[in-house]
């Protein structure tokens, strides 16, 4: 009985950290374990529209970047292929102006580095028995930046979640009641796989798997091992949802780290991103508030 008693106090410690998983065991539904939002509010600490411009500018910066790769969809879509070949025509005269040899192919990471001026990876969080956490590894991050994505299967009011929020540590719930199940483990990174494999279109998919792997292909979407904050440790980050439009590229879907849980339903993906509260230096851990009460 101590033994188990020593487990459970264990698992809590590294528990407490994260986000409370969706009333899998919190019968009573106590206010302060979910995240809770007036209807009248709005959760937008950027536009909507510079949420949109980071992610394409950076998707395309990957897009161009793993161009070879890209051959089964570019001859699907002439059009978009003759855009992609004006962008890269322009990056190779400015590297040739740099003195920069354009055939060597940059990781994700170095890829958003020269994009957007930062890196950010999973790391050993500095919080004592929080597991992992999420660090600006390289540059800086200006406040009111997109810092990093919340990867994940998207569930609307209603749809079956329960087994896999047993035990998950990583289901983050949005203000209307929509829940991402940021579990890149066991039943909830099978659904995962299962409505991605779904939703391709011949060699066009829909969203990103990576994130289910050690080997990202979009080097934002950790935002699911970012840590609550604590007394010593403030939040200097903040969820913010966002519903990608309809007129989002097809050809860059492929670095959208979520999908829906239900195929026939007709609305706009959501997504949340991560966005800095203030200055992140180089080093950094990022810290968030799960707890926050938006007015």
């Amino acid at each position: 009985a101590v033994a188990m008693l020593r487990e459970l106090r264990r698992r809590w410690r590294s528990y407490k950290y994260r986000f409370v998983p969706w009333l899998a065991l919190n019968l009573r539904r106590q206010r302060r374990t979910l995240r809770y939002v007036p209807e009248s509010s709005q959760d937008k600490i950027i536009a909507d529209e510079d949420v949109f411009e980071t992610l394409l500018k950076t998707f395309k910066a990957l897009f161009i970047n793993d161009f070879g790769r890209q051959a089964d969809i570019l001859a699907l879509l002439p059009e978009v292929k003759c855009q992609y070949l004006e962008l890269l025509t322009l990056e190779q005269k400015q590297s040739e102006v740099n003195s920069c040899n354009h055939q060597h192919m940059f990781s994700p990471e170095e890829v958003l580095f020269n994009t957007l001026g930062f890196t950010v990876s999973r790391d050993r969080s500095s919080l004592v028995s929080a597991g992992t956490g999420v660090f600006v590894t390289r540059g800086f991050v200006p406040k009111g930046m997109v810092v990093s994505m919340y990867p994940g299967t998207v569930y609307r009011k209603h749809e079956p979640i329960f087994f896999q929020s047993l035990g998950n540590p990583f289901i983050f719930r949005c203000i209307d009641g929509v829940l991402i199940d940021g579990n890149d483990k066991g039943l909830s990174r099978s659904v995962y796989r299962s409505c991605s494999r779904r939703d391709q279109l011949g060699p066009l998919q829909m969203s990103d798997e990576s994130w289910l792997t050690a080997t990202l292909q979009n080097p934002l979407a950790v935002g699911q091992y970012v840590n609550n904050c604590s007394h010593e440790k403030a939040a200097n980050v903040c969820y913010q949802e966002f519903d990608v439009p309809g007129h989002f590229p097809v050809e860059l879907k492929q670095y959208l780290p979520n999908i829906v849980y239900s195929h026939d339903i007709e609305s706009h993906l959501r997504c949340v991103v991560l966005v800095t509260l203030r200055d992140i230096k180089q080093g950094e851990e990022l810290f968030s508030n799960y707890y926050t009460v938006v007015s």
